[in-house]
């Protein structure tokens, strides 16, 4: 079942608003922060073992831990850019719930010591642009924002920055080189953005879901909050659920639910007639799950990995037996081609290549030793680029020739699709 909190409210259409979100409780938990010493949230935030929710993962008190204690100014970002293909549970986040994640970041900025934040939006996400920015404007006139908050003698800045829609500015290197108005390329590290980030400074780059998170670990304690998840996996996370189930849309379920649950019960199933063939658990970049890993699985960072896939954001997409695998990973290769920013040669050339490659196999025009040279390609281009661009392409590559082989064999056999049976060119 599931079990909201982040999206408790998120039905009520007053919650967007100020007025709506504080009857609900909203900005009790910022007037309690500032009762608190920083230091004290932060150890609060890492006892409760809140996990990165953008993809990585990482424990996120212990990523506030590695700023130094340099005297310089400290930025807060977040990472709202969400050009994971499938997710987008931020975006609902932002546009139901604004304010959810404004008084997270300024509870974040206070444990940090930062005064000024941004809000890094991807481009399309109009809605959601809008809704931060007027929850920003509410936040201010409020006196939420700007100086001596609640008399707390703590200053902060918020702003919204509109990215150009690139996948690659959700790294978050590469998102503060384009808020530095630089070309959205990722950086190597070290230096890690905590240490020397935005305009060479401290930073600490975090997820929408993760600052949303912080409030309700004040509000209900670490213990309330390791009641739901694994002990290695602790609390809720919010999933966006596409593809063949009969009732898409985003869930808030426990760490380690079990993934045919969520497909099954939650969502409805499959389209009647049809049977479950695969699962992408974590967004396109994730490697694939065939239908019987999928229900053996459990919706956690550990379980997964033996799996040999990953949580990632939290993007599940539910593929059926009308699916051609050639297909998918064909429209997968084409859209990392096109988003890799041509830095690093290995993901520049790896991504074109495989895409060629397997968009000949459509065109039927493929050969046998291209399925082989497709996975030679992808394994050279694991590890090898700044950023992990190059690995979300191979990744699902990897997965999708290791499990339907069959698929990809017959196309080239036949010039036609296994299970649509016909070309791509014709289609």
């Amino acid at each position: 079942m599931e079990v909201k909190i982040l999206s408790e409210h998120y039905h009520k259409d007053d919650f967007q608003g100020l007025t709506g979100y504080k009857a609900n409780g909203g900005y009790e938990m910022l007037k309690k922060a500032f009762t608190m010493k920083p230091q004290e949230i932060i150890d609060l935030v890492k006892a409760a073992g809140l996990r990165g929710r953008g993809g990585a993962g990482f424990p996120t008190g212990v990523k506030w831990g590695f700023l130094p204690d340099n005297g310089e100014p400290r930025y807060l970002l977040c990472n709202a850019d969400e050009g994971e293909p499938g997710t987008f549970k931020d975006r609902e986040m932002m546009e139901r719930a604004p304010h959810q994640l404004v008084e997270g970041m300024i509870i974040s900025a206070f444990a940090i010591g930062s005064k000024k934040s941004y809000i890094y939006i991807r481009g399309e996400y109009d809605d959601s642009i809008n809704s931060c920015r007027q929850a920003i404007k509410e936040a201010y006139d409020a006196g939420l924002l700007g100086k001596n908050i609640m008399g707390s003698g703590f200053d902060h800045d918020m702003d919204v920055y509109c990215g150009a829609g690139a996948y690659i500015c959700g790294e978050e290197t590469g998102m503060i080189s384009s808020l530095e108005g630089k070309k959205g390329q990722p950086k190597l590290k070290p230096p890690f953005p905590a240490v020397q980030g935005y305009l060479g400074k401290p930073t600490i780059v975090n997820n929408v879901e993760t600052l949303a998170s912080v409030i309700y670990i004040l509000r209900d304690g670490v213990d309330a909050y390791r009641k739901y998840g694994t002990e290695k996996s602790p609390g809720t996370k919010l999933f966006s659920v596409s593809g063949n189930v009969v009732k898409p849309g985003n869930y808030e379920v426990p760490l380690g639910y079990p993934l045919k649950d969520l497909i099954f019960d939650l969502c409805g199933g499959l389209k009647p007639g049809r049977k479950l063939k695969a699962v992408i658990p974590g967004g396109s970049s994730a490697p694939i799950l065939t239908a019987e890993e999928a229900m053996v699985a459990t919706l956690d960072y550990e379980n997964l990995a033996q799996h040999g896939s990953m949580l990632g954001s939290g993007a599940v997409m539910v593929i059926d037996d009308s699916n051609c695998m050639v297909d998918l990973l064909g429209v997968t290769l084409h859209f990392y081609h096109h988003e890799s920013c041509g830095q690093c040669t290995p993901c520049r050339e790896g991504t074109g290549w495989l895409d060629k490659i397997v968009h000949s196999i459509l065109d039927g025009k493929g050969r046998l030793q291209d399925i082989d040279l497709m996975d030679e390609v992808a394994g050279h281009m694991m590890g090898r680029t700044i950023c992990a661009l190059s690995d979300a392409a191979a990744m699902p590559t990897l997965s999708f020739l290791k499990k339907f082989r069959d698929e990809f064999e017959f196309y080239v056999r036949e010039g036609r699709s296994k299970v649509k049976g016909q070309a791509h060119a014709q289609m």
